[in-house]
């Protein structure tokens, strides 16, 4: 039985940042000691943590890993590489891959895959389609964290545009549906509108982006999806919201109160529409990257509980795909590596408190999916710890990336932040910039 101890630490946990010390004891949080407490000698390793802030591990309830089927751009062993460096201990896979993960067998492939490969603890979705609803009661509620709805257009044809279906499925789950909203026919008017402006040019200017798919496209959807979730009852989870609109659908109630809740991505909390002249299309995502009024109303939702978790939307693809302007570059980016940092640098400039950060990217995705003792720092849970540290200013570079696109968004930027080191379930995956690429995390079990 290995015990591992972490003293003069400051833990960021359930709404305090305070001194204590952390007991291990075989991949098990044991024992958090207040300051005053005599320490345990009798450890296998101790962690002088001084200057240090301990947080539970980050979990991620969106990225995409690209397996199978697009393995030239990432793959789940890559993907987790760079979430274990970035501070991520569970992540949950969308099931958007060739093939789709839409079928029981496909399902079961993908968890192969995630216990095969994956470094950090894992789930996926079951994707919805407009036909396979049937299979929702034969799904494995302890296993599967949730169903993703593309009401907008998708990679892998998995777009869901029938009323019927819709209907189907938010009255055929008590699963939390996971929903991409955005009206795909004021999206296709929009882009005929912009082919027919530009019609003289290569391209449509990726600064465009934000205006076809529009705000207007991202509210009607969600309020579509909130409407059927109110007919039905359904756990309703608004994925990457990235209008000031879409919040006065949201309530700022208790999240365990709450049957409609929303999620934020880190990157529509950075970037707004003035940084498509810096970035071009590294910013290009779905939905887009909106104006700096929507980005600063998703911060304040954040801190009102309007917003309830905060994911990244991890979507590697290769330099090669993303040039191009509003048509032809690919939508995504990775950041999952750098999630965290970006997070807790914006607690430096006031935007969020730690534990804010703390609270939207670690405990209320465990709330939410109602994850099996992960999420928080408390005797009897899994030990899925980070430890990072504010200091000298470092710069991201491209020998920094463990994505396997091999680039990031946050080139360039300096980050006072670093994640020092990353244990999952009590085993030590990242420190000292490597990365125990041997180690496989656990599946996440969903208590319902």
């Amino acid at each position: 039985m290995k015990r591992t101890l972490i003293y003069n630490a400051t833990l960021v946990n359930e709404g305090q940042a305070e001194p204590a010390s952390l007991l291990i004891e075989d991949g098990t949080i044991c024992q958090i000691l207040k300051p005053g407490q005599p320490l345990p000698e009798d450890c296998d390793e101790r962690v002088d943590a001084t200057g240090c802030y301990l947080l539970p591990g980050v979990i991620d309830e969106h990225v995409h890993f690209r397996e199978p089927g697009m393995t030239h751009k990432a793959d789940i062993w890559s993907e987790s590489r760079a979430a274990a460096a970035g501070g991520v201990t569970s992540i949950m896979d969308m099931p958007n891959n060739n093939p789709p993960t839409v079928t029981l067998e496909a399902l079961e492939q993908k968890f192969t895959l995630l216990q095969r490969t994956c470094i950090v603890n894992h789930s996926c979705y079951f994707g919805a389609t407009n036909s396979n609803y049937t299979d929702f009661a034969r799904l494995d509620a302890k296993r599967v964290c949730g169903i993703k709805l593309f009401m907008g257009s998708s990679t892998g044809n998995m777009l869901v545009d029938k009323k019927t279906s819709l209907q189907h499925i938010f009255h055929g789950t008590d699963l939390l549906i996971a929903a991409h909203c955005e009206d795909s026919r004021l999206i296709q008017s929009n882009m005929q509108k912009y082919k027919e402006q530009y019609k003289e040019a290569e391209e449509v200017p990726v600064s465009k982006h934000c205006n076809i798919r529009s705000a207007e496209a991202c509210y009607r959807s969600s309020r579509l999806a909130v409407q059927l979730a109110r007919e039905s009852g359904a756990r309703l989870h608004l994925l990457h919201l990235t209008t000031e609109r879409e919040l006065a659908l949201l309530s700022p109630e208790p999240l365990d109160n709450k049957r409609i809740t929303a999620e934020a991505c880190v990157a529509h909390l950075l970037f707004s529409a003035k940084d498509y002249k810096r970035m071009g299309a590294r910013i290009k995502c779905n939905p887009s990257v909106k104006r700096e009024r929507d980005r600063n109303a998703l911060r304040r939702a954040v801190n009102a509980g309007l917003i309830d978790t905060i994911a990244t939307d991890h979507a590697p693809h290769l330099l090669s795909e993303k040039a191009g302007g509003a048509l032809k570059a690919a939508s995504g980016m990775p950041m999952v590596q750098f999630s965290l940092v970006s997070m807790l640098e914006l607690a430096d400039e006031g935007v969020f408190s730690l534990p804010t950060v703390v609270e939207k990217m670690c405990h209320a995705p465990a709330r939410l999916y109602r994850i099996s003792q992960r999420g928080y720092l408390r005797p009897g849970y899994r030990a899925d710890l980070v430890l990072v540290k504010r200091g000298e200013p470092w710069t991201v570079t491209a020998g920094d990336i463990l994505s396997k696109c091999g680039w990031s968004p946050l080139e360039g930027h300096a980050f006072s932040w670093r994640v020092l080191r990353t244990w999952v379930n009590g085993h030590t995956v990242y420190q000292n910039g490597k990365v125990d690429e041997d180690y496989r995390g656990e599946p996440l079990l969903f208590e319902r």
